[in-house]
């Protein structure tokens, strides 16, 4: 469940006349970011979990964070590969190869910020300086607007479910007071339930969301792709009776993989949970 605008596909901005590269990226949410400021004609690899934007389908597939295939990677001859700072292995090996690397680190400390950031950052690596100023810029003023709609509204306490056993209340696990997560989740007008654990994630059995109470209940199911199988899984939650956002009906389950990447798609993700968080506030 997202708005149109975050299903539409990259722009392309050529205004700083870059030099050509040849990229490979390792990570989803930068090869969106290269996409979306104009790099993708570049892009000559990505990670085999890479789905959007379309283009990527017909590109070769790397291998991801724990089995990147060096050997793939060198036949493609890039310029510049795009890497997760923790592939220290894959970083001494394309060192030793003499190949130049943009490494990818996604800042839980300081959560939605860092993506413009980033945006920035991998724009200027790749000589895309004003096309990535031009996306971050557009990044920010969204979310401001997000922000703006909900501003002055009752913050309803919100659990952010991002994993647990298909058909049963086990191995929950939701966002808690720190990461990108956190920050759209209160960007979109809701009041953190597990906003005063500082972790990215923790493990919410049943009983701690019973303790806690939550108002709303936003779920990420990516796997979930049928509306019966959407109700099924909501259904589950009727097991918790006395939550709040059982009594009212507020279980949302949100089913769009950008929703949980952190890249140029993220304001619309802020958009979506605002949708459901206050019904009728973008109308």
């Amino acid at each position: 469940m997202l708005c149109a605008g975050c299903a539409r596909e990259p722009t392309t901005h050529q205004a700083d006349d870059p030099p050509s590269h040849r990229i490979v990226s390792l990570v989803p949410a930068a090869t969106e970011m290269l996409f979306e400021m104009g790099a993708g004609p570049e892009v000559v690899g990505v990670s085999s979990f890479d789905r959007f934007p379309s283009d990527v389908a017909s590109l070769p597939k790397v291998g991801a964070l724990v089995d990147p295939d060096f050997e793939r990677i060198l036949t493609l001859r890039p310029t510049v590969v795009v890497v997760y700072e923790s592939q220290t292995e894959l970083i001494e090996r394309l060192t030793r190869a003499s190949i130049a690397m943009y490494r990818y680190r996604h800042a839980i400390e300081n959560g939605l910020a860092d993506i413009p950031r980033t945006v920035r950052a991998l724009g200027t690596h790749v000589g895309r300086v004003e096309a990535s100023d031009a996306v971050a810029d557009r990044i920010e003023r969204e979310l401001d607007d997000v922000r703006a709609r909900v501003h002055g509204r009752a913050r309803p306490r919100t659990a952010l479910v991002f994993g647990r056993e298909p058909g049963a209340l086990r191995g929950i696990y939701a966002s808690g007071g720190v990461g990108f997560l956190h920050d759209v989740l209160v960007a979109a007008g809701g009041d953190d339930v597990f906003g005063d654990i500082p972790r990215e994630s923790l493990q919410a059995s049943a009983e701690l969301m019973l303790t806690r109470q939550p108002d709303v209940i936003i779920e990420l199911r990516t796997a979930v792709s049928t509306p019966e199988a959407v109700a099924a899984e909501r259904a589950v939650w009727q097991r918790l009776a006395a939550l709040p956002a059982v009594k009212a009906g507020r279980i949302y389950i949100l089913t769009e993989p950008a929703l949980s990447i952190p890249g140029p798609r993220i304001a619309a993700a802020a958009r979506a949970f605002a949708d459901v968080i206050h019904p009728g506030s973008g109308r």
